[in-house]
């Protein structure tokens, strides 16, 4: 007891309980007892009350026979009758039990134990027998059953009671039947729970193998001493767990690949800015007396790059905020039609040095719950790129739409379109469609990939349709009511 206390205490019981292997074993320990106490406390209880109910309606078949003989041998008058006597006294040492004859006048006219004739019965049960009610009680605790049944005599019309017949029966026979049954049957039950017991302990070791596989496999690799594959086909559930395993292993290889990309990559962008003012600078620093136009004009190619380096540094610190699990979104309730109004607005001079007309068209006024400033940089990145990649005279039309659960922003444009072979990748960092033009176009091949982001950040879609030469369509679906990450 002091050990399972001191189990107790250091919360081991409980995490014991917790264990897959104990609730299996006490799941079969459980499923084996169970049958047991019923087998105790319903089968054994039943068979003593069966067995008791069948010695009354026995005892009660033979009394009632008696009974008769008692009236055609006219035996309330005189019960000197052998026959009747010798009935009484062989139902009596039958059922080791004691009858009486008691006529109308509440005598007891005859006694199997010949200590109570001659003598008066007061009882409830005699009189309303009298009146033609028999009736029989068992009685478990006091060990016999007394039954009690009406002398009737045939009239003409009628019967007239003219007596009762009390009979004593014992159970003690049935109780040391009963008893012999139940000590045969604790018997089994023990020893059917030693057995369950053993049964329990090797089904719960055995079901419960498949998934030690699991954990060591599991454990080799978190060590690194392997990164093969996780196999174990002993159960659907564990084959199905190996897969999901597997799966989550090739994503964290595909993650970490996405990474050494990306590091790649921005090294690389931040370097070519860097390489190209260096290049400038050495330029100016090795010619003596430079022009004041050429020194001008190399002084605004460095400044360019360096707002360039300052875009992609922007736009790297904006993608790490809202990739983070843990990014700030400030929701409040906003007027998506303003906000797209005032997105396009902002953007204009920019779509009309491009020559590319700016169609907004709002199918009905729409609030939801958003960032705003986060939902006004993703839409913002969508339409600037719809923008960029046009062409001359094209146009660029942003359609507002919404349902009760939720409002979808269509942007499409008449532009140069998508290579089929690109759509997949274009919400990946720094990808861009067209390399060869995009220090032209301009960007930092961050900006879909944000978009993406701000999108799943309110648990949204996008979805992207194009067709080179044709041009593309982004559609955006988001809640209209914010939906909490639990």
């Amino acid at each position: 007891m002091a050990k399972l206390w001191d189990k107790i205490k250091n919360g081991k019981m409980a995490a014991s309980f917790r264990s897959l292997k104990t609730r299996i074993f006490c799941i079969i320990m459980a499923a084996g007892i169970v049958p047991c106490v019923v087998l105790h406390f319903g089968i054994l209880e039943r068979y003593l009350d069966n067995t008791i109910a069948t010695r009354t309606t026995e005892v009660q078949t033979q009394v009632r026979i008696i009974a008769d003989h008692l009236i055609t041998y006219n035996y309330m008058l005189d019960n000197s009758s052998d026959v009747v006597n010798a009935e009484l006294s062989q139902l009596s040492n039958l059922y080791d039990g004691r009858v009486l004859i008691i006529n109308g006048s509440l005598k007891i006219i005859k006694d199997t134990y010949a200590v109570s004739e001659g003598k008066t019965i007061i009882s409830e049960e005699i009189i309303k027998c009298l009146k033609g009610d028999g009736a029989s009680n068992s009685l478990k605790d006091a060990g016999y059953i007394e039954i009690i049944v009406p002398i009737e005599q045939k009239l003409e019309d009628r019967s007239h009671v003219v007596g009762a017949m009390l009979t004593s029966v014992s159970t003690d026979s049935i109780r040391s039947g009963y008893e012999y049954i139940q000590s045969r049957a604790f018997l089994l039950e023990m020893l059917a729970m030693v057995v369950i017991f053993g049964i329990a302990l090797l089904l719960s070791r055995k079901m419960l193998k498949p998934f030690e596989k699991i954990t060591d496999a599991i454990n080799d690799v978190k060590n690194g001493f392997t990164d093969e594959e996780i196999s174990v086909t002993d159960y659907i559930e564990t084959e199905h767990i190996g897969d999901a395993f597997n799966q989550m292993m090739g994503r964290m290889k595909v993650l970490d690949n996405s990474r050494q990309e990306f590091v790649s990559n921005v090294s690389h962008e931040l370097k070519t800015p860097l390489a190209s003012m260096k290049v400038l600078a050495d330029s100016l620093l090795t010619q003596e007396d430079v022009p004041a136009e050429l020194y001008r004009e190399f002084m605004m190619d460095i400044a360019e790059e360096i707002d360039r380096e300052n875009k992609i540094i922007t736009d790297l610190l904006s993608l790490v905020k809202m990739t983070r699990t843990s990014a700030d979104i400030s929701v409040e309730a906003v007027d998506i039609n303003a906000v797209l109004e005032l997105l396009l607005k902002r953007l204009g001079p920019i779509a009309s040095r491009s020559d590319v007309k700016l169609i907004f068209e709002s199918r009905r006024p729409v609030s939801a719950e958003v960032d705003e400033v986060k939902l006004t940089l993703a839409l913002s990145n969508l339409v600037e790129n719809a923008i960029k990649y046009n062409n001359k005279g094209g146009w660029v039309k942003v359609i507002l739409d919404a349902d009760h659960q939720y409002f979808s922003v269509e942007v499409s444009d008449s532009g140069i379109g998508i290579p089929q072979e690109s759509i997949e990748h274009i919400y990946e960092r720094f990808y861009r469609v067209d390399k060869s033009h995009s220090k032209e176009i301009g960007g930092t091949g961050l900006g879909l990939a944000i978009t993406r982001s701000v999108v799943l950040m309110h648990r949204g879609s996008i979805t992207v349709s194009s067709e080179e030469g044709v041009g593309t369509i982004f559609h955006v679906k988001i809640p209209r009511t914010y939906i909490a990450q639990s």
